[in-house]
């Protein structure tokens, strides 16, 4: 069965503010300030300026914790269960036709083999062709399903991105470095708690 959670990058946001433009409005700012003086803020500034807090996501967890992620897990489970039931049946009507073929096949004729091999191969092709349709219906279903998930997760990840004043909000398994000037926090709870919210209120 196909990965349920394919997405990787969840929400960016805020573009953080260059270097070049903080020293050009620092200069603006403040032209009075004496040259050392200005030598030992503009480090000091700069750094501020960089600084940016991201958020990181753990997506397996949102999957299993949410309310929407538990609820998608029992949908698809249930239709699993629901196809997987009709090729079950399909299966024991092939093997209860195989069995009476076997049992007779001794005392039939050339024609009646011929005329229930053509009847066997004829279920094995039903069998088939309901196996492939019950997978292709199982993969549209979690690929819609799942993608409403993660429409919802992008959607508590701006909400709870914008007001908590993060640069960016990312699936953590793509967080590999953070310099000295990026705050990197796991948001995963609270990224879980906000799709509960927004839940209850459709």
């Amino acid at each position: 069965m196909p990965t349920i959670f394919k997405r990787v990058l969840i929400a960016c946001f805020f573009a953080v503010p260059s270097l070049a433009c903080a020293a050009g409005n620092s200069a603006v700012a403040k032209p009075a300030t004496p040259p050392q003086v200005a030598a030992e803020v503009a480090p000091k500034a700069a750094a501020a300026a960089l600084t940016a807090r991201i958020g990181y996501v753990d997506m397996a967890k949102i999957a299993t914790e949410s309310e929407q992620g538990k609820a998608l897990k029992t949908l698809l489970t249930a239709r699993k269960d629901k196809l997987q039931g009709k090729i079950n049946v399909k299966k024991k009507q092939i093997e209860k036709l195989k069995a009476s073929i076997e049992a007779k096949i001794a005392k039939m004729t050339p024609q009646q083999r011929e005329a229930k091999s053509k009847e066997f191969q004829k279920k094995v092709g039903e069998l088939q062709k309901l196996a492939r349709e019950s997978e292709e219906e199982f993969v549209s279903l979690q690929d819609k399903e799942t993608g409403a998930l993660f429409k919802a997760i992008e959607q508590a990840a701006v909400s709870y991105g914008k007001a908590g004043g993060f640069a960016a909000i990312v699936a953590k398994k793509e967080l590999l470095y953070t310099g000295s000037s990026v705050e990197a926090q796991d948001v995963t709870d609270a990224l879980i708690k906000e799709l509960n919210q927004a839940g209850k209120k459709k």
